[in-house]
């Protein structure tokens, strides 16, 4: 569990193939000195296991469906990655509930500057739109943004400056691929909508679910 807060941002040093997979090296920073073999670590929003560790760097195992879901498997050596380490139960919850499992990939359409701040523009598809609602949480490349302005076929981000310096935002340009993960609880939330759109909303079915 993550909450969608950078923590670091890597660098991939070096990318290399095993069976039905990569294997990545990463240098990171701040967060290196916590972390220790089996920990998991949000890569641009993707759940990883470390498998090795030095004073430097760590390794992750990248398997054939993340490389295949999310934009892992696009990136090259030197690329910049967003880190985060899984959640504490003591820590705060600064952003929102991020699992670390990408829904999808979409395309950075427009980047605009206003100001200080900046806007992102993301093309999305239906299943994007209709898991979205303006002012809701999205989880871009790991980072727990606010849907400022939403449409069938975009969406757009007003990004503040610290967040735009302090992630790998800055390094993105028109056309890059980045991962999405939608907002859990409103996935679960449609789900049970749908699964009782035939008798409403009750007390009972509230009740089942755990609302009540």
């Amino acid at each position: 569990m993550f909450t969608g807060i950078v923590q670091d941002v890597g660098v991939v040093e070096q990318i290399s193939r095993i069976a039905s997979g990569k294997r990545m090296k990463i240098k990171a920073n701040k967060i290196i000195d916590e972390i220790k073999n089996g920990d998991s670590v949000a890569v641009n929003g993707a759940c990883l296991t470390v498998v090795e560790f030095s004073n430097a760097h760590f390794e992750v195992d990248v398997s054939f469906e993340t490389l295949n879901k999310t934009n892992l498997g696009s990136i090259n050596t030197g690329a910049y990655v967003n880190l985060e380490r899984a959640l504490r139960l003591s820590d705060g919850l600064d952003g929102h509930l991020v699992l670390g499992h990408v829904d999808k990939t979409a395309s950075i359409s427009d980047i605009k500057r206003l100001g200080e701040f900046f806007v992102l523009k993301i093309a999305i598809d239906n299943y994007i739109f209709s898991n979205c609602v303006e002012k809701g949480s999205i989880c871009i490349d790991g980072i727990s943004l606010t849907i400022a302005n939403l449409s069938k076929t975009s969406l757009e981000i007003a990004v503040i400056p610290f967040t735009f310096e302090n992630t790998n935002l800055k390094y993105k340009k028109i056309g890059d691929s980045v991962n999405i993960e939608l907002d859990i609880i409103g996935k679960y939330v449609k789900k049970f909508l749908g699964s009782s759109s035939k008798e409403g909303i009750t007390e009972e079915f509230l009740s089942l679910h755990g609302f009540t």
